[in-house]
C-alpha cells in the first residue's frame, strides 16, 4: 500500500512563505506524476501544481510565479514552496501520486492558513 505523508502546513501572515513536504513510501519514479491539490471550505478540490517523472511542471494560474513544485529523488519526497501567500491560499493541501491512468494515491492533507 502506497503511503503519502504531508507536512509543513501551519499559520502564516499574508506575504509569508511555507514549504510543504510529501514523503512517499516508495520511489517517486514509479509514478507518472506527483501533484499538489488543495481544498478550501465549501469548495471543490483543485489542482495547484504537478510534476511529471520527466520533470515537466504545471501550475494553476492563481499560483504561477509564487509556488514551486520540486522533488528530492533520494528522499522520495516532493515539495511545494509557497511564497507571497495570500488569504485565498488558505486550504487543506493534499499530495497526490499518479501511477497511471488507473491508479492514484492521496495523502491525508495538511492545513495551510494565511491571515490577512
Amino acid at each position: 500500500q502506497v503511503k503519502l505523508v504531508e507536512s509543513g502546513g501551519g499559520l502564516v501572515q499574508a506575504g509569508g512563505s511555507l514549504r510543504l513536504s510529501c514523503a512517499v513510501s516508495e520511489s517517486i519514479f514509479s509514478f507518472n506524476a506527483m501533484g499538489w491539490y488543495r481544498q478550501a471550505p465549501g469548495k471543490q478540490r483543485e489542482l495547484v501544481a504537478t510534476l511529471t517523472s520527466g520533470g515537466s511542471t504545471n501550475y494553476a494560474d492563481s499560483v504561477k510565479g509564487r509556488f514551486t513544485i520540486s522533488r528530492d529523488n533520494a528522499k522520495n519526497t516532493v515539495y511545494l514552496q509557497m511564497n507571497s501567500l495570500k488569504p485565498e491560499d488558505t486550504a487543506v493541501y493534499y499530495c497526490r501520486a499518479e501511477r497511471d491512468r488507473w491508479a492514484a494515491y492521496w495523502g491525508q492533507g495538511t492545513q495551510v492558513t494565511v491571515s490577512s
